[in-house]
């Protein structure tokens, strides 16, 4: 039975416990606003030491400067994850952004990236979001988690966040 907690700085070393690997089929770019396809056969292999670290940090930061991070756990294993980033963006200042979201492989399409999403939506809107803003990875599986939660394409970029990963998928969701 899979359970959600609200996770504090004490747990960031359960990240490590994702497995983020996952083979890539097809990828998204953008152009003039539209998504274009492009094939891709990569293995995406798990974290090394590096890309752990940062994560870990990205995950310290926002707890520490008032994010939200809830977790999804079978018994002690943490099996999902997602971070409600603390800074408003976009002109109005009326979006929270969903900083990190993962599933380990073998806990995928079992409902649990969406039951973290419904409450990291939730979360926000308590906070006075009237938007989530979603920096995603280009992968059709990313993309199409979130347009199957109810994110779209964003018409108003975040310069800070596409300046940070400019090939990712800009999204925003309504709550």
């Amino acid at each position: 039975m899979i359970t959600y907690q609200t996770m504090s700085p004490d747990q960031v070393s359960k990240l490590q416990e994702i497995d983020r690997s996952e083979h890539i089929d097809l990828i998204y770019e953008m152009n003039n606003g539209e998504l274009i396809e492009r094939g891709m056969n990569h293995q995406c292999p798990n974290w090394n030491e590096e890309l752990l670290r940062e994560i870990q940090e990205r995950f310290l930061f926002e707890i520490d400067h008032g994010g939200t991070a809830l977790g999804a756990f079978d018994g002690d294993r943490l099996v999902g994850f997602g971070v409600l980033a603390h800074k408003f963006r976009g002109r109005d200042k009326d979006q929270l952004q969903i900083d990190l979201m993962y599933v380990t492989s073998d806990y995928r399409r079992r409902g649990i990236g969406t039951q973290i999403m419904k409450t990291l939506s939730n979360e926000a809107f308590k906070r006075g979001a009237r938007f989530l803003y979603i920096s995603s990875t280009e992968t059709r599986s990313a993309v199409s988690f979130y347009t199957h939660n109810g994110s779209r394409i964003a018409e108003e970029i975040d310069k800070e966040l596409f300046d940070k990963e400019p090939k990712d998928i800009h999204m925003i969701k309504k709550l």
